[in-house]
């Protein structure tokens, strides 16, 4: 029986198609939270826009469950006398993917909206041929005629960008389209809200579910929010490349697939023996499982998590993804599901005061 009822599937569409951009998050966050309000017994923002909802608060023993609210986006950076606009990065955003895009531009007079223009392949001639779009010469045009209309219309350097491309459903099989990064995360770690309510289970600890902000830009809001709460165990969740798609070299990237299930990883910041409680879980309930290995870092807010606080014992469940950071990333039904389920029955197994003593 499927996990994702159809009010669950209704909240999801509205989420991801709500822009999130990061430093902008306010909106998605509002959703996040109402969608979130039947499930848990108190909820918080902190200063720069965090969210987060308690389970069974007041216990000395503290969970986390997080995922990122944050999407890529651009911002105005530059307008010309003619009134063109020219961009800078809010994030990972690709460049590559621009030329021909439709844009909205978030103005206090509303939304603005625009396209990445890119010349004509008929004008493009011997050297001018080999021109391709970099992040110093994409620009939006909105039709305005010079500068001071652009202005008069409400945008300044320092507007948000995002692209207006909605969530849909290909072959009945794969979510598409963009933001699934990570504020799938997101519709992950509530629907483990929503199942624990509907379970009754009366969990021995605190459960906080977090929906941190500015992991784009470096993890920022996990920094801020693993200082508020202090916890005792962090079980991050975000997305990682499905690797069998065309130009993707597995000996470089790893082996992940779409629709074999979630990864899990091994790091210097994931804790082993979390990490084996979470493979133990998995085999228990039958819950496939890829795995990964990361150099270094994650990348992910487990890092942030990990290394706070004078070191919390953290892992990372990665939903696989297909085009990451482009407006048709793709992400199998059947995965997130298995995210959901690995998540909630993970957290069955934790008890009050778990030992996850190095040794």
């Amino acid at each position: 029986m499927s996990i994702i009822t159809a009010k669950s599937e209704e909240f999801l569409t509205k989420y991801l198609n709500n822009a999130s951009p990061t430093g902008f998050e306010s909106s998605g966050q509002k959703l996040w939270l109402d969608y979130l309000k039947p499930y848990i017994d108190e909820w918080h923002l902190d200063n720069y826009g965090t969210a987060y909802a308690i389970i069974n608060p007041g216990k000395d023993f503290k969970v986390v469950i997080e995922g990122h609210a944050d999407e890529i986006s651009w911002f105005v950076h530059y307008i010309t006398d003619d009134g063109f606009i020219h961009v800078v990065r809010n994030g990972g955003s690709d460049h590559q993917i621009a030329p021909s895009k439709k844009v909205n531009i978030h103005t206090s007079n509303g939304i603005i909206e625009g396209v990445f223009g890119w010349p004509a392949i008929h004008t493009r001639k011997g050297e001018e041929a080999k021109t391709a779009p970099k992040a110093d010469n994409i620009f939006i045009d909105v039709g305005a005629k010079d500068k001071e209309e652009v202005l008069k219309m409400g945008i300044h350097v320092g507007c948000v960008i995002t692209y207006p491309d909605e969530l849909s459903i290909l072959n009945n099989r794969y979510y598409t389209g963009r933001a699934l990064d990570n504020r799938m995360g997101g519709f992950c770690i509530a629907e483990v809200a929503r199942l624990i309510k509907e379970s009754n289970i009366e969990l021995p600890y605190s459960l906080y579910i977090v929906n941190s902000v500015q992991e784009e830009v470096g993890l920022r809001g996990a920094e801020m929010i693993a200082n508020t709460i202090k916890p005792n165990v962090a079980i991050v969740t975000d997305v990682t490349h499905d690797t069998h798609t065309p130009l993707m070299v597995k000996r470089k990237v790893g082996d992940v697939k779409c629709g074999d299930g979630p990864t899990v990883t091994y790091a210097p910041a994931v804790h082993n023996k979390l990490l084996q409680l979470i493979l133990d879980t998995a085999d228990k309930n039958n819950i496939p499982v890829q795995r990964e290995a990361a150099s270094r870092s994650t990348g992910t807010d487990t890092d942030a998590f990990a290394y706070s606080n004078g070191g919390v014992p953290s892992a990372l469940i990665s939903l696989p993804l297909r085009y990451m950071h482009t407006t048709v990333e793709m992400a199998h039904k059947d995965d997130v599901e298995n995210v959901i389920n690995l998540i909630f029955e993970t957290l069955k197994q934790i008890e009050n005061g778990h030992n996850f003593k190095y040794f």
